[in-house]
Parts: C-alpha cells; structure tokens; sequence
C-alpha cells in the first residue's frame, strides 16, 4: 500500500506530535500500540480514513508482522524511562527494535526511522542510555538504511521533564539540585521532533544516517530549574542534592513502579544524570533538514503557566488581590 506509515508507539506524547506531522504532509498513518482502546482519539489527528490504530506488542514478532502488512515506512517510537512489570530496558530498547527492524527488513519496508537518544552509549553504567546503544547496533544489524534520531530530552505540552519539576515546585519548598546542577542539556520541541522524523522519511538521501536533534540553547540543570522557578512564579529554593544520596532516593521511588505507579526518580535516572546530554556535532542535526530550533523559551510558557498559583488566571488574580488590598 503505498504511502502508508506504521508508527509503533504512536500513541505516546512524541508519538501524536509525529502522526500529526505524517497527516500533514499526506501520508496515511498505522497507529500500532498495546492497548488500541486507549488510543481511539489518535484519529482525529487527520481526516477521516487517514489514520487507523492497531494493536502490536514489539516484544510480540508476530504482532509487529502484522502492524506492518501494507506499509512502506515504519517509525518505531517505543521506549521506556523506567522499567515496570515485563517492560525492561533489554527486552524494549534492544530485542524490541531488533524485531521491528528484522520484521521490516523481511516485509520489504523501503524506510525504517528508530529512535534512540543523546547518550546512547553500550558503556554507559545507566541500563537506560546501554539497552538505547544496544537498539541501534540490533537495528543496523537487521535493517542497515535505518535512519537514527537521538534527540536530547524533549519538552513540550505532557512532556515528563519540565512538567515532573514543574508539578514538585507545587507540594515542595525546595527542588533539587542533583549532583550540583552542573549536568547539561540542549532540550528540543516535541513539534521539531516530530518534523524531524517526517522529513526524513521522505528524504532518499537520509538512508543510513544518523541524526542529533538538540534545540538552540544548551542549559545547566540548575538553570533549567531556574528556568521552571520563573515560569511557575514559585521561587522554589535550590538544593544541592549528592548523586549518592540522589541514588538512594532513586532506590526508593522505583518501588512506585511495584504497583504501577510512576517512579519521580530512579537510580538508572541518576546515572544518566552524569553525563550532558548535549549534541556532539559529529552527525547532522535540525538544521541539515531545513529546520530551525524552536527556543525552550518560547514553549514553555504556554503549558507551565498551570504550575502557577491561580493557574491561566494568575495575573488575574494578583490583579484583583491588589486592587481589593
């Protein structure tokens, strides 16, 4: 079937941004996801007929063979940023996209796109950033035209970085400064992402490559705390937190994942956090696709204002404080 693109984890919050780009610019799009019930919404991103949701499993081959029946692209967006149950980093990052990429390969999809990340490293003592490196050996194995996309941490409306802290600023008096605050970042749009991805589809030339997406302002945790500090008008102090006793914390929290529940720290997370998570300039990037960085400035405004106290109505509220006052 041509033109048709099945986007494994499509569902997710990089997902939809890329499925609405995909509809955009024509494509017709296969949503494959675990639960397709919770998926239903996805359809609106484009007209009708445009978009469908299947149910697939990559840990599942067979159902990854039949998300791909028909297409001719194939964009495999699942990842994980804690395990929980029969989700680990081994069997989704690297035996996951391994049977994307073999199931890709055999089916006589032309386009494979994987993501992985910034920090990508089979040395790397976070299980995170080592399955992520491992995923890309297994899919060059299987599929060796794939195109890599490793962004650094993306922000944008649901995102699970500047929205953790943003909700923390709320219930704590403090935020903390994990191993001092001197990590750095070069946090992308989700919206740029999702162009990234569509346009390297189209793109014969993009075969084999691998991309580094990062936006155009490299920060410091401490300054994206104080960035998160400003947007939410909470003024939270700064702690400086020991990766020692940041990772004992981290120990604590992965019990949420026991029973389901969302982990705000885990040890694998502490980890990563020794190492930037910057561009390192040796692959091509936003730019070589004709793509301008969105500033993290420029977004962040319009989804932390809900951290803030009276929410979209803040100024409001001061407002009518000050004049009752």
């Amino acid at each position: 079937m041509q033109n048709l693109v099945t986007v494994f984890g499509g569902s997710g919050f990089v997902g939809s941004q890329v499925v609405r780009a995909l509809a955009r610019q024509g494509a017709r799009v296969r949503v494959a996801v675990r639960q397709p019930h919770l998926a239903h919404t996805m359809r609106l991103l484009g007209d009708v007929g445009q978009i469908e949701v299947v149910q697939a499993n990559i840990r599942n081959p067979a159902s990854v063979s039949r998300a791909l029946e028909g297409a001719s692209a194939a964009v495999n967006l699942v990842g994980l940023l804690y395990e929980s149950g029969r989700q680990k980093f081994q069997s989704v990052h690297t035996m996951g996209s391994r049977n994307v990429a073999k199931a890709a390969r055999e089916m006589g999809i032309s386009t494979l796109v994987q993501m992985s990340a910034i920090g990508a490293d089979d040395a790397s003592d976070a299980k995170y950033a080592r399955t992520k490196a491992m995923g890309e050996a297994a899919v060059r194995e299987e599929f060796p035209e794939a195109i890599i996309i490793r962004p650094s941490i993306i922000f944008g409306q649901g995102d699970g970085f500047f929205n953790l802290f943003a909700q923390m600023s709320v219930f704590s008096p403090v935020l903390p400064l994990i191993g001092g605050g001197h990590t750095r970042f070069q946090p992308v749009f989700v919206g740029d992402v999702a162009k990234a991805i569509a346009k390297v589809i189209a793109d014969p030339d993009a075969a084999g490559k691998t991309y580094e997406l990062g936006g155009p302002g490299v920060f410091s945790f401490k300054e994206i705390l104080e960035l998160i500090n400003a947007q939410t008008e909470r003024n939270r102090i700064l702690v400086p937190l020991p990766f020692p006793m940041a990772r004992l914390i981290g120990k604590v929290g992965e019990l949420a994942s026991l029973v389901a529940l969302t982990p705000p720290l885990t040890s694998d997370q502490v980890e990563l956090l020794k190492t930037d998570n910057v561009a390192s300039g040796a692959y091509p990037c936003l730019s070589d696709l004709g793509l301008t960085p969105t500033p993290v400035e420029a977004i962040l405004p319009t989804y932390l204002y809900r951290f803030r106290k009276g929410g979209q109505y803040a100024d409001e509220t001061e407002r009518l404080a000050a004049k009752g006052a």
